[in-house]
């Protein structure tokens, strides 16, 4: 089979990590996800810290909103302010998905990673979302924590992700299903089922490639 990535955009307490990682292990393959920001640190020579710091979110998201990303392809010359902005952090972590996609078939969590790949016809691209109520529950007792402090989680989590998405999507929705190959409802699948989808479906995808 030609390679493939499946990239997997997830809302929080979607069970949408756990997802990938089965995944892998189906098809045994490497799923990326905060691995993608050692590597980046590792070639940027950046501290990790500041990878970490702005992972799938805009710090400054009030303001960055009405400006526009600098294309992925772009890196900031190292003598420069612009270095550590981050735009620049992205277009590094963007930078290491294309090598991860040119070299292997793997699975990346998050990180528009679907934007990112756009033109490869050996994408798939998945939402993976769930009720709020499931949501919160799940994060509830993963993170053991109270329903309050889950559902404050929840959606400040998932509003961190929607702006980033958004932001370096140039104004995709990041819960719209048309932007995806699948969208599926873990409240309704359950994990395992929803790995057979995505699962039986990419193989499907990318045996049918020219």
């Amino acid at each position: 089979m030609e390679k493939f990535v499946i990239a997997i955009a997830r809302a929080f307490g979607s069970k949408g990590k756990a997802i990938g990682i089965a995944l892998g292990d189906a098809f045994r393959i490497p799923c990326y996800d905060n691995q993608i920001l050692d590597m980046a640190s590792e070639q940027s020579g950046i501290n990790e810290s500041a990878f970490y710091k702005a992972n799938e979110r805009l710090r400054y998201a009030s303001f960055r909103r009405f400006l526009t990303p600098t294309p992925h392809d772009y890196i900031a010359s190292p003598s420069t302010r612009k270095f550590t902005s981050d735009d620049n952090l992205y277009n590094i972590e963007a930078q290491i998905i294309r090598e991860l996609a040119a070299n292997e078939s793997c699975i990346i969590m998050g990180k528009a990673a679907d934007v990112v790949l756009a033109d490869r016809p050996g994408l798939v691209s998945v939402f993976i979302t769930a009720p709020d109520d499931y949501c919160i529950n799940e994060i509830s007792l993963r993170m053991k924590v109270d329903e309050m402090e889950a559902r404050k989680m929840v959606r400040k989590t998932n509003r961190y992700r929607r702006q980033y998405y958004e932001y370096y999507s140039h104004g995709q929705k990041w819960d719209d299903p048309t932007n995806y190959d699948l969208c599926i409802n873990t409240a309704k699948t359950g994990k395992d089922a929803a790995v057979s989808l995505i699962h039986d479906y990419t193989v499907k995808k990318i045996s049918a490639l020219p």
